[in-house]
């Protein structure tokens, strides 16, 4: 594109208008409707120029379903039978009640406050 040193062109964006900042990102993630773009090892830079800012990224493109992510999410989420148990004791209510609640809300709070109704 340009052969110029980095400083030089730094030098010559701030002249423009243009202020770069590095930002020190592990991974970016860009959601989308059915997917969801994963961008290991990224260079990631963010751009403010008249008002505007914009982010210029780099590094290696990877696509996952989210169907994909959203099981390996509700994998993750199991609750041990001691947490089970304190619920039960906190509610009065059966096993089946509370492991059909918690298996809606995900949160063992949430689970307790709905079965006390």
């Amino acid at each position: 594109m340009f052969n110029m040193n980095p400083k030089q062109m730094q030098k010559m964006m701030q002249k423009m208008g243009m202020n770069t900042q590095d930002i020190d990102a592990k991974e970016v993630r860009i959601i989308c409707a059915e997917k969801t773009i994963i961008i290991e090892n990224p260079n990631v830079q963010r751009i403010a120029m008249q008002g505007q800012i914009s982010f210029q990224i780099t590094g290696t493109e990877s696509e996952v379903d989210n169907s994909q992510l959203e099981t390996a999410t509700e994998e993750k989420e199991t609750f041990s039978d001691e947490d089970i148990k304190m619920i039960i004791e906190q509610t009065g209510k059966s096993r089946e009640e509370v492991e059909k609640v918690l298996e809606e809300t995900h949160d063992i709070a949430e689970t307790i406050m709905m079965l006390n109704k």
